[in-house]
């Protein structure tokens, strides 16, 4: 309820000044668009930042109404931009003084930068404004309380179409993710975590994907295969057995670890770790993608079993920072290990590795 709270204030806030946008716009087709030269430079600035990915090459002297452009530009960008500037509000006329480059090789002021995506409506992109969502949570509303009161058969594709438009909107998902047919990435998670120790121990200890049911508690065996490969099983909901082979696709000792699964996975994900040295330890930022059977869909039911990534990726950071700082596995992990089940042992050193023990995976 909280969220839905959040969101419906956002959207119709959003909503407001989009109307408020309209309405000085529509005001603006009236008057004849007189202002002084300050006003129309900064009106011409703004147009630049959104049609280039270099508006620093370009200098811009306005004089009258007569707008004078000097600088370097790309090929590809230059026809966006003079549509953009003759479109400016205030602009009589337009002098091109400006280099085109096919290219960026050799031009020092077009290196770099940040291309700039054609702008589409918002219901063409993947995310949706807060004002979009709460529109079109409401038409689906309306359609499928329509449909139930209509009954049939155009009745029942009513109820869906609106019951797909409020899904849609509400969870700002892409329909397609939301069935599963997205690859990796239906659902993306990020967690960030500070652990006292240091980059290469934190390293050492992740980096050994085998002793991971020593300290997980879904993860219940993995087996290292070659070229980097490995075979994990694990816990899904349900207490279901869930199978699925990965590959390691880039390594950095004590900086990264990148993983992606095998199109044969039952479950589709991809991930990478980060090991950063932060306030005397490690700060380690996890960033996952996956797409279980359903989807989105499919990680909502989960969720509401506690069986989800996002849910099981909390508690496992918290047994890995237990972990690497006490040395001591939690008691709910899958593989107690010989000296934690015994009780007898030391807890195992996990000092900082030296350059011959960080293993490759495989």
């Amino acid at each position: 309820m909280k969220n839905t709270r959040h969101s419906f204030d956002v959207g119709t806030r959003d909503l407001a000044h989009r109307v408020g946008g309209i309405a000085a716009e529509a005001r603006h087709l009236f008057d004849d668009g007189e202002c002084d030269d300050g006003v129309l430079e900064e009106r011409v600035r703004a147009c630049l930042g959104r049609a280039v990915s270099h508006p620093g090459a370009i200098e811009v002297e306005t004089s009258g109404g007569r707008i004078v452009l000097k600088g370097d530009v790309l090929a590809h960008e230059y026809p966006r931009l003079m549509d953009c500037v003759r479109a400016v509000r205030g602009a009589k006329s337009v002098d091109d003084r400006l280099g085109v480059h096919a290219e960026a090789r050799g031009v020092p002021a077009l290196q770099g930068g940040r291309p700039r995506s054609v702008r589409r409506i918002d219901l063409l992109q993947e995310s949706w404004s807060p004002a979009t969502r709460l529109l079109i949570t409401g038409a689906g509303g309306a359609l499928a309380l329509t449909g139930l009161r209509r009954g049939g058969a155009l009745g029942t594709l009513g109820v869906v179409s609106g019951v797909l438009a409020i899904v849609r909107s509400t969870s700002n998902i892409p329909l397609r993710r939301l069935a599963g047919g997205a690859g990796r990435r239906a659902v993306e998670v990020r967690k960030t975590i500070q652990i006292d120790a240091p980059p290469e121990q934190v390293f050492q200890t992740l980096s050994r994907f085998e002793d991971y049911p020593s300290f997980m508690h879904n993860v219940r065996g993995v087996r290292l295969l070659a070229q980097g490969r490995s075979h994990w099983t694990a816990v899904g909901p349900a207490g279901l057995a869930v199978d699925w082979d990965a590959e390691v696709s880039a390594l950095e000792p004590n900086r990264l670890i990148a993983w992606r699964t095998l199109r044969n996975s039952q479950v589709q994900h991809a991930g990478i770790m980060r090991f950063e040295p932060a306030n005397g330890g490690t700060r380690l930022d996890i960033r996952m993608s996956y797409n279980p059977p359903g989807g989105a869909l499919g990680h909502i039911v989960a969720r509401l079993f506690a069986s989800d990534p996002k849910t099981l990726l909390d508690a496992a950071l918290v047994r890995v920072k237990t972990y690497i700082e006490t040395g001591r596995a939690p008691r709910d992990a899958a593989r107690r290990s010989t000296w934690g089940a015994h009780g007898t042992k030391a807890p195992p050193t996990l000092g900082p590795a030296e350059p011959d023990e960080v293993r490759p995976l495989h």
